[in-house]
């Protein structure tokens, strides 16, 4: 079994490149440090990123909260 990974860069939308989440990087790193949003890992120095199925998790809880 492969882990998938996925970068900032894909997941926060900046001017004209939508990302994976409709919000700024600076709101991904304070959900994060508010334990909001998973932690990323390091997978090498200036390479942090983050496991795809936990994100992916996140934002299935979000859709169950909405929903409700």
């Amino acid at each position: 079994m492969s882990l998938r990974v996925i970068r900032l860069a894909q997941l926060a939308s900046i001017k004209n490149r939508p990302g994976l989440l409709p919000v700024s990087q600076a709101t991904i790193w304070r959900w994060v440090r508010e334990n909001k949003f998973p932690r990323p890992f390091k997978l090498a120095a200036g390479t942090t990123v983050w496991n795809c199925a936990e994100v992916d998790s996140f934002i299935a809880c979000q859709q169950e909260v909405k929903a409700k």
